[in-house]
């Protein structure tokens, strides 16, 4: 059981504006492409979305809620720049001067795509004064932003302190085969959220007791599925799995931007963007809280050494992830995803599409936003890389977390 406490509710405008508050295809262009676009059918917000998703590119664990803050990041300060502009184009040059701004102080390695993609924008919009005065604007909304955003505990060394594991003992984390890595991620419980305050009123309950028969159950499930060499999961359960192998974030930055170019008004669509990553890296700082405080075995640990007819060749679909078992990452963050897109979104408009790096050739389709949690669950079971229980409690932590963040930023319709 996952407890939560009810939270004051301030403004929209005290959240995402003052500082200090609380503080339908896959594939996106490069930089060059999303920004070579030219004349009035190009929409500003899904070019430099675009722009976003080719500056951060494909990343691995270690990285991902770095790169969701940096997302966060860039549209808040795009939200705030937005809701002061005047309209028109003025609006678009304040978008892209805060998310410009954004990306070229944290991702400085790519100023010159980045320079590039804004210069595209502004020769659309034109010269006129107040697009100049807006981009200002837009690259003032970052800066503060960032100052806020300092000291978060955010940082790729924060997030990745080192970590030495207890001794070895029945339920209880170590590194796992076949590389035996170090652990990582180990201070990311630690850093400081966007939405929420208090962190441990999102912490789920232990995970279940090594002899009780929810364990026994969830072990053997992923045993007979998961294993490398599973006769007993089908070809479809195998792409699944494969699929979602990937980052939560790159999984679902193509979902977003399929409703990211529909939703009605600027300042709605950039508060979407701005709010599911907010959401997300929330969901992800309880997650990890709670992995390294209960520090529980993986299932390739479990069923090599285990008291429950241990197995030490047994190899799971997917390598196991360097950190410990309880709850999912992947869930936590699908579960939140899900109620950030239902919540401000709605339902997809028609099918959503997506391809995923991990799984050439494998295209998924989703028509329900439940149904991206739904396999999320599944996949990483099938991959031999989670207990079942595991993945539901991860899905039910992240839909808590994104539903009080909401709620905490306002509530009311955008």
């Amino acid at each position: 059981m996952v407890s939560a406490r009810p939270y004051p509710r301030p403004s929209r405008r005290a959240l995402l504006l003052g500082a200090g508050a609380g503080a339908a295809a896959l594939a996106t262009p490069g930089l060059a492409g999303a920004a070579s676009a030219r004349g009035s059918e190009v929409d500003t917000v899904v070019e430099w979305y675009d722009v976003t998703a080719a500056t951060i590119g494909v990343i691995t664990g270690p990285l991902q809620v770095n790169s969701s803050r940096t997302w966060a990041i860039g549209w808040i300060a795009a939200w705030r720049a937005v809701t002061r502009a005047r309209g028109g184009a003025a609006t678009d040059a304040a978008l892209a001067g805060a998310v410009h701004e954004t990306l070229t102080t944290l991702v400085p390695a790519r100023a010159a795509d980045l320079d590039a993609a804004l210069a595209a924008t502004l020769d659309r919009l034109g010269p006129a004064a107040a697009v100049r005065a807006a981009v200002e604007s837009g690259r003032d909304a970052a800066r503060d932003v960032l100052a806020e955003r300092a000291g978060d505990g955010l940082d790729l060394a924060s997030v990745n302190r080192p970590f030495t594991p207890p001794a070895a003992a029945p339920g209880v984390w170590q590194p796992t085969p076949p590389g035996y890595a170090a652990a990582v991620q180990a201070g990311q419980g630690d850093g400081r959220p966007f939405l929420i305050e208090d962190v441990p009123a999102y912490l789920p309950g232990p995970p279940p007791a090594l002899d009780s028969g929810r364990y026994a159950r969830d072990l053997a499930e992923s045993r007979a599925v998961g294993a490398a060499q599973s006769t007993s999961r089908s070809d479809r359960q195998t792409d699944v799995a494969r699929f979602w192998a990937q980052t939560s974030l790159n999984g679902y930055t193509g979902a977003l931007r399929a409703v990211a170019g529909t939703v009605r008004g600027t300042a709605r669509r950039v508060a979407l963007v701005a709010l599911f990553h907010a959401a997300t890296v929330d969901a992800q700082i309880v997650t990890y809280a709670a992995k390294y405080r209960d520090l529980r075995w993986r299932p390739v640990t479990a069923i090599r050494t285990g008291d429950i007819a241990p197995d030490p060749e047994w190899t799971p679909l997917i390598t196991t992830p360097a950190h410990p078992e309880y709850p999912s990452g992947h869930t936590t963050y699908a579960g939140a995803a899900e109620v950030v897109l239902r919540s401000l979104a709605g339902p997809p408009a028609g099918p959503v599409q997506l391809a995923s790096p991990t799984a050439a050739g494998v295209t998924l389709t989703y028509r329900d936003w439940r149904e991206l949690t739904r396999d999320n669950i599944d996949a990483r079971v099938w991959s031999g890389i989670h207990l079942r229980h595991t993945d539901e409690v991860g899905a039910t932590v992240g839909r808590l977390v994104a539903a009080a963040g909401l709620a905490r930023w306002d509530g009311r319709p955008l």
